[in-house]
């Protein structure tokens, strides 16, 4: 079934948009990480806050990852092309680790942190196979 070219491309569009953010919320993740196994080793308050404000930021760029997933969602219909992953983080071990700071809460940030980025991955390679998928299309439909 011939697809709209102009239709490929906006779904591209917002594939590269989501790879953008996937990136920023992976950097920011790692940093969490960073200062987390730091924490971990006796940093205290100031660290845990600047772990948090990192967490923070991903949390943000995670719901505009989500808006602009529901969007590539809508564009892929276009194109007949599926796509429903969803990524989060939850505030449980936050409030933990900010109320009772020790090392046992501490791990549980940093295990949430480590599972977050992995679904940061697991996303980012799903919409890269879509953008496979996205130029394959479009390649056929040149011939």
């Amino acid at each position: 079934m011939p697809v709209d070219p102009k239709e490929i491309q906006e779904a591209k569009e917002v594939a590269r948009e989501v790879l953008a953010l996937l990136g920023d919320v992976e950097k920011h993740l790692k940093s969490a990480r960073n200062w987390g196994f730091y924490d971990m080793l006796g940093g205290g308050f100031f660290s845990s806050w600047i772990k948090h404000g990192k967490i923070d930021k991903a949390e943000t760029l995670l719901r505009r990852v989500s808006t602009k997933l529901q969007r590539l969602q809508k564009e892929l219909s276009d194109v007949y092309i599926g796509l429903g992953p969803q990524v989060s983080i939850t505030g449980l071990e936050r409030f933990m680790d900010i109320a009772f700071d020790n090392i046992i809460s501490d791990w549980m940030v940093q295990s949430k942190i480590q599972s977050s980025l992995e679904e940061v991955m697991r996303v980012r390679g799903e919409v890269e196979q879509v953008l496979y998928t996205l130029d394959r299309l479009e390649r056929e439909q040149g011939q």
